[in-house]
């Protein structure tokens, strides 16, 4: 436990500072941003809503644009390792995979609470027009941060199973769309009109475990336990998945 926060602090400095040494972490962040305000001011209509929770106008295109741009930052977590050679090199170190890895995806969630937070200029202006409720606000940025952590712990997993990033990068989006489309409402909706009555719970079951249903439902201004814990799940099963396939290339 004495040595866990220092190796874990070293890796994590090694790996935030390679995404800034290098023009990724600013291309991403720059191609955030503009995806974010260009979709909540051309397709959610953001002056002419009369909405001030930002719900529908911005937080709503929030997972889509992750799917694509999450896997693209943490495509190279350990797929840039294997292709390097450095893996060999790291799991042969006297350090735990797991702070390697604990490591590695905080210096990728700390990139994106630096790209959400530089879309706080948004915010200014819906209190500078309106007087909007905070709770909503809070609460949307709260479901679109775990919703980018959600969606890096599926590209650490995929990351740690190959060298090529290309490889990963469309396996994580391929699984992130998936996680994504399967609690979709309109696609939900449309498979329960086409089920009979007894395949409504199964439906419901599968679509539970959806990043979608679980980030609507905190953009409404409501915390809740349970997509709390969802989140914290995946995450931890994201990592897990890591670890195991860090510790066969280990063996």
């Amino acid at each position: 436990m004495n040595k866990a926060i220092p190796n874990i602090k070293a890796v994590f400095k090694r790996e935030f500072f390679a995404y800034f040494n290098s023009p990724v972490a600013y291309v991403i962040v720059v191609i955030f941003l503009l995806a974010t305000m260009g979709f909540a001011f051309l397709f959610g209509d953001f002056l002419r809503t009369n909405n001030a929770s930002l719900t529908q106008s911005f937080f709503f295109w929030h997972p889509w644009i992750y799917i694509v741009i999450a896997p693209a930052v943490g495509m190279r977590l350990w797929s840039e390792e294997q292709r390097l050679g450095t893996l060999e090199l790291l799991i042969t170190m006297p350090i735990s995979p797991w702070h390697a890895i604990i490591g590695k995806y905080l210096a990728a969630a700390v990139v994106w609470f630096v790209a959400l937070c530089l879309t706080g200029t948004i915010v200014g202006t819906v209190f500078y027009l309106g007087d909007p409720d905070p709770g909503p606000i809070i609460t949307g940025y709260i479901a679109s941060y775990c919703y980018a952590l959600a969606c890096l712990a599926v590209t650490s997993a995929a990351s740690a199973f190959t060298r090529n990033q290309v490889v990963c990068f469309i396996v994580s989006v391929a699984l992130c769309l998936l996680l994504t489309l399967i609690g979709y409402p309109p696609v939900v909706d449309s498979i329960l009109k086409s089920l009979p009555t007894w395949g409504e719970g199964l439906v419901k079951a599968i679509a539970y475990t959806s990043f979608m249903d679980h980030f609507y439902d905190m953009t409404k201004g409501i915390i809740s336990i349970r997509d709390l814990v969802y989140f914290a799940s995946v995450i931890t099963i994201g990592l897990i998945i890591t670890d195991q396939a860090i510790r066969s290339k280990r063996a």
